[in-house]
């Protein structure tokens, strides 16, 4: 098989360095996402420690660095050089997205939570689609443990779960007090 990319930038797909390229920057983007995640999760639950959502928030963070950890560990596995600019460009943009307009300058508004559990979805989301496009190539790529992606998606598939109820529960936290 050709494993060169083709005249119109597309890649054949198959293995060698073309693929292996290719995995490169989606595990790279992905591990810059999993970073904001993270720092965004940490933040949220600290915000919002002594309310209901507190030890449900705490926990996701945890998971999230834990998630963290594991995609570095698989990138380490492949052989994927970690690289540091992204993580730097997504902690950039995780902490400039902090500085939005949510009604309030100076204090935190009730939107701001709101805002940023929805932010988290979108994280968790986009972590499920990693580990599912790895477990698909666990198929034909012996680096990788299907079995260890099988319970990372359970449970990113379960953070998201409870993160729907969080954002619903905030939805009406939110709109009940304006």
């Amino acid at each position: 098989m050709n494993d060169r990319p083709q005249a119109n930038g597309t890649d054949t797909g198959g293995s060698g360095p073309a693929r292996d390229r290719l995995l490169g920057i989606y595990l790279n983007d992905h591990l810059a996402g999993a970073a904001a995640v993270t720092d965004r999760a940490r933040s949220l639950a600290a915000a919002l420690s002594e309310t209901p959502s507190g030890p449900a928030l705490h926990a996701l963070a945890r998971e999230s660095a834990e998630d963290r950890g594991s995609l570095l560990g698989i990138m380490r596995a492949l052989g994927v050089p970690v690289r540091r600019h992204k993580l730097a460009l997504g902690r950039t943009a995780e902490r400039l997205g902090r500085l939005k307009s949510n009604g309030r300058l100076v204090s935190r508004s009730p939107l701001t939570s709101l805002v940023e559990l929805e932010a988290l979805r979108l994280g968790v989301l986009a972590t499920s689609d990693a580990w599912r496009t790895l477990r698909r190539l666990a198929e034909t790529d012996g680096r990788l443990d299907a079995r260890l992606l099988d319970g990372l998606l359970a449970r990113a598939e379960r953070r998201q779960a409870e993160l729907e109820e969080l954002c619903r529960r905030q939805v009406t936290e939110t709109f009940a007090r304006a």
